[in-house]
């Protein structure tokens, strides 16, 4: 997108969308919006700028943290620059409904969004600002809530096949919008940030962070005495399988965290990893981190040889896989000190007993048995049922038809406009650059001039390229005199445009244009006369 000069970087995770950049995105928000009318959708415009009481009153401020861009006016009010919409959504709607005879009401909007990722990456996947669609449901209940997710996830489907797009729908993690499900469209690519976990057999498909799966059972044996090992120099859980000859699922394996923090120690069996996503939805912390070396130690904790046994000081929450199997080895909580034979309750306690594991591909679905498999995805849309959560928080009620308050039950809509742009060249390019589906070109068409200073070619080319607007042919001029012929197939080939028209003196000579689809190996020579109905019947076939 770069050597193409459809965006230039401003600032990190800060970009310039460039005249060609800017007319796919108009192209690609009008289709969002023929989908998001079709679904009864209302269009708004929402600020960007946002009291940062209205934040505080559903706390989500903390939620979001570090990630949210604040300051004050200059009368020291604090405001906030909008990562989402549903605090000020929320406060219309509230407003404006007051009876069941109100709803159903669906509002979206484009709009800028930010937020101050650590880590801005990938071009525009990953910024600080960026361009949404957000949309909102507004229902009586949560059967109308079903209504309008279904109706949502429609279009959602409905966009990305417009613009070529293949997208899997998977289950994921809520986040920091909150809710009760939610969804993600996912471009399967492998440069993608996000793990995917499918099922080949029944199709389940869950994000990584959200994935339940079926590890590989274990036989339980009858507990042996707990017997202390002497482990010098072994501090991770392959070296200790090795040193001691067990296998890796044989053992348990330690993981202290700081949440919000607080210091938190975790256990697992060997053989699986945290998936930390779960455990900050488990502990109910704003922030979820690996603890540092120095908050181990002040903990008490000796890292490398460390287990739930006799530890009683912090809080402990451990996966049920520490009850598949039995007489583990675990850490002594002293150095170059392991524990053979360690079960659960016998040995340790745990405060809290949860999914925490990470699903692999391997393990079994839980649905049906198969074996799971893992794809890389880029996330181009998001999808949440929020339920009462915002209405409640902020008041937003309507009275039923038996004249009791009730509070609106919502859902929240996010496609990333400008992340749709990224991901189609994601999907559609070669080794000479960009390949744009026709929905979503900036232009159609690329007409290239060669011997520009020729009367004859400038005349010819300069005609055609009137009458392909004249027919709603957007058409992109290569008029430059001093560029040579494999400077401008080049640069046609990197932007990408649908279909490349070449007007040479030579060309001229069979009164013919040359016409190459950007998809195609070879080009046709077509009768000057016929090209502008040529370039419609390639642009309306696929």
């Amino acid at each position: 997108m770069l050597r193409a000069g459809l965006i230039q970087q401003v600032a990190a995770g800060v970009y310039a969308y460039l005249p060609l950049a800017w007319r796919s995105l108009q192209k690609i928000e009008q289709i969002v919006r023929e989908e998001m009318d079709a679904a009864a959708g209302q269009e708004l415009r929402m600020p960007a700028l946002q009291p940062m009481e209205l934040w505080e009153q559903t706390e989500r401020a903390a939620a979001f943290g570090d990630n949210m861009f604040s300051l004050e006016d200059r009368r020291g009010r604090p405001l906030a620059l909008a990562p989402t919409h549903e605090e000020v959504v929320t406060n219309i709607v509230k407003g404006n409904v007051q009876s069941y005879r109100d709803l159903p009401v669906i509002l979206y909007q484009m709009q800028t969004k930010f937020r101050d990722e650590p880590r801005p990456r990938a071009g525009l996947v990953r910024v600080r600002e960026f361009t949404m669609k957000d949309a909102y449901s507004f229902d009586a209940d949560d059967a109308g809530l079903d209504d309008s997710y279904q109706a949502m996830a429609q279009a959602y489907r409905n966009v990305f096949s417009r613009c070529s797009i293949p997208v899997v729908m998977a289950e994921a993690d809520s986040g920091a919008i909150g809710g009760k499900d939610s969804h993600e469209f996912l471009l399967p690519t492998p440069t993608g940030e996000d793990t995917v976990i499918t099922c080949p057999s029944c199709g389940y498909a869950a994000n990584a962070e959200k994935a339940e799966g079926v590890y590989a059972s274990l036989f339980t044996p009858d507990p042996l005495p707990l017997e202390e090992v002497s482990t010098p120099g072994i501090k991770t859980i392959a070296g200790l399988a090795e040193y001691l000859g067990v296998p890796e699922a044989q053992t348990l394996k330690a993981v202290f965290y700081a949440a919000d923090g607080e210091v938190v120690f975790a256990t697992i069996r060997g053989d699986l990893d945290v998936n930390e996503v779960k455990l900050k939805n488990a502990l109910h912390c704003n922030e979820l981190r690996l603890a540092d070396d120095e908050e181990v130690a002040a903990a008490g904790l000796v890292a490398g040889s460390a287990s739930a046994i006799g530890i009683g000081n912090m809080r402990r929450i451990a996966d049920p896989s520490i009850s598949n199997g039995g007489n583990f080895v675990v850490g002594a909580n002293k150095a170059d000190t392991h524990y053979r034979n360690a079960n659960y309750p016998r040995d340790f306690e745990a405060d809290v007993i949860t999914d925490i594991a990470l699903v692999q591909p391997g393990h079994r679905c839980a649905g049906c048995g198969a074996t799971l498999e893992s794809t890389r995805g880029v996330e181009v849309g998001h999808i949440f049922k929020l339920g009462t959560f915002f209405s409640e928080a902020l008041g937003a009620y309507y009275l039923d038809a038996e004249g009791t308050q009730q509070p609106i039950t919502m859902g929240c809509y996010g496609i990333g406009v400008s992340r749709i742009l990224a991901a189609a060249i994601e999907q559609n390019h070669d080794e000479r650059g960009i390949v744009f589906p026709p929905p979503i070109a900036p232009y159609q068409v690329y007409l290239v001039g060669l011997n520009m200073s020729d009367e004859s070619v400038a005349k010819a080319a300069g005609e055609l390229y009137d009458s392909l607007w004249a027919a709603g042919i957007e058409t992109l001029f290569d008029d430059r005199e001093d560029a040579a012929a494999g400077v401008k197939f080049n640069d046609a080939d990197l932007m990408g445009l649908p279909v490349r028209l070449v007007v040479s003196p030579r060309n001229l000579r069979q009164s013919a244009v040359e016409v190459r689809r950007r998809t195609a190996e070879e080009a046709q020579m077509v009768p000057l006369d016929d090209v502008v109905a040529a370039v419609g019947e390639l642009l309306g076939t696929p």
